[in-house]
């Protein structure tokens, strides 16, 4: 019970994403909004990465110190930056409550990118429901084809969203070779360092005048960034960890459901959003897309999420 509890928090702390970034999107950034929360989750990482005093079996040794850069750095190029920062692109330019229903297609991205990095049989199942996904998004576009407005629209955010769940795919089916000689706290750790090297000189450059406007930041603007900094980034995560140790992946990945559903209820009452017919039913194609591979495949082995970066 205990376990089913920690998950219940974890997506609930990974549902206030979409809607700490509409809060904060006034004064700060796409870059700013990863790369400050990221950057005080991973201070408050390091005394528990520390104090770590247990871990998985290694069954892989360790090499130097440069090829283990490079690993956390292509998890963070090719998982953390897509799963962060093109998602908090993303939904600026759509809405909240769109970033919530596409979040759905995370396990059918999952499974096609187990495909390509992890050798797993790219089964028909996983290809019409790869397919009932893109369409979902579409759907959840429909507003914009009216209009054929395509500048700065709903179908640009989420394509964009779905390229950061796409991000946060490959983090879950490649970091599992990871795990073969590192923690998953240690992974963890890892790519948010990698994070803020990659991230740094872009967030000084395009967005340095952030930092003389901190004094102004509202409290609008403030509660965002502590909810990203402490919930998201940090506390869901070390909280998923610990149920993890009570619970097995596929029963973990099951919960990530309610991320959607909690990020639709935060959007609707904080945002005041509404969702059209059309996204609805794409974000009902996509969750079909989901139980497809989910039902279909349940003789094959559950490939962990790593969600808080979905947002995750």
């Amino acid at each position: 019970m205990k376990a089913w509890l920690l998950l219940f928090s974890c997506n609930l702390m990974w549902a206030l994403q979409f809607t700490c970034i509409k809060l904060v999107q006034d004064q700060v950034g796409p870059l700013f909004t990863v790369w400050g929360p990221m950057t005080l989750a991973t201070l408050m990482l390091w005394p528990l990465v520390r104090r770590e005093g247990t871990r998985p079996p290694i069954t892989k040794a360790r090499k130097g110190w440069l090829p283990q850069a490079v690993l956390f750095l292509v998890l963070a190029l090719f998982g953390v930056f897509p799963g962060q920062v093109l998602v908090t692109i993303g939904t600026r330019m759509s809405l909240a409550s769109n970033a919530a229903l596409l979040m759905l297609a995370l396990p059918v991205c999952t499974a096609a990118m187990a495909f390509f990095f992890l050798g797993e049989r790219m089964k028909l199942v996983r290809a019409i429901s790869f397919i009932m996904a893109i369409a979902g998004v579409i759907l959840c576009s429909m507003n914009d084809f009216k209009g054929f407005d395509l500048g700065a629209t709903y179908l640009i955010g989420n394509m964009l969203i779905l390229s950061g769940v796409l991000g946060s795919a490959f983090y879950n089916s490649y970091g599992k070779r990871v795990l073969e000689s590192y923690s998953e706290l240690e992974m963890l750790y890892g790519t948010y360092v990698a994070m803020f090297v990659v991230m740094t000189p872009f967030v000084l450059l395009k967005e340095w005048h952030t930092f003389a406007q901190i004094g102004g930041f509202t409290a609008r603007t403030w509660i965002g960034l502590a909810l990203l900094a402490f919930f998201h980034n940090f506390l869901s995560m070390v909280l998923f960890l610990k149920a993890l140790n009570h619970l097995d992946a596929s029963q973990a990945a099951l919960s990530n459901y309610l991320i959607t559903i909690f990020g639709l209820i935060i959007a609707a009452v904080w945002l005041g959003e509404k969702l059209t017919l059309p996204a609805i039913i794409g974000g009902v194609m996509v969750l079909a897309g989901t139980l497809i591979v989910t039902i279909g495949e349940q003789k094959s082995k559950a490939t962990p999420t790593a969600s808080a970066f979905v947002a995750n």
